[in-house]
């Protein structure tokens, strides 16, 4: 059987990643100021971790399978939380330091911004790709 959107489950599954990694920006942009979670502890950023699903390894697909992207997994950053003098907040400890969020607006704005393209690029071969194949199916009724 040919396939008249070839690539568009890879698409497709790029969209979906694209948008679990915005959630996640939002989320981390959301908590920025977040001193203190359930666990007690400063907010920790996250990022999405992604990987490459080859359908043909799982027995589903034909031998020139098109490899999806899944996403793996959402990992909490490692960086120590970013100390900060505020004697009168109510987190701050003996000394009058408080740990904030070790999140940069700057960087999850950028990320943000190369997640958006990297959405608005994916929509654009499934649109392209649905096109191509009403024309294809034009050709037929000539």
């Amino acid at each position: 059987m040919v396939s008249l959107l070839p690539g568009i489950r890879a698409s497709v599954s790029a969209l979906d990643g694209e948008r679990t990694r915005l959630e996640v920006i939002t989320q981390n942009i959301a908590n920025a100021n977040t001193t203190r979670g359930l666990d007690g502890k400063p907010y920790q950023r996250q990022s999405v971790v992604f990987e490459s699903y080859l359908q043909q390894a799982s027995g589903i697909a034909t031998p020139n399978a098109t490899p999806e992207v899944r996403v793996a997994g959402i990992v909490k950053d490692s960086r120590p939380p970013q100390m900060v003098f505020n004697p009168h907040h109510p987190d701050a400890d003996a000394s009058g330091m408080v740990a904030m969020p070790n999140i940069n607006i700057h960087e999850e704005m950028a990320d943000m911004i190369v997640a958006s393209r990297a959405y608005e690029a994916n929509l654009a071969v499934v649109k392209n790709s649905r096109s191509m194949a009403l024309q294809t199916l034009s050709i037929g009724k000539r």
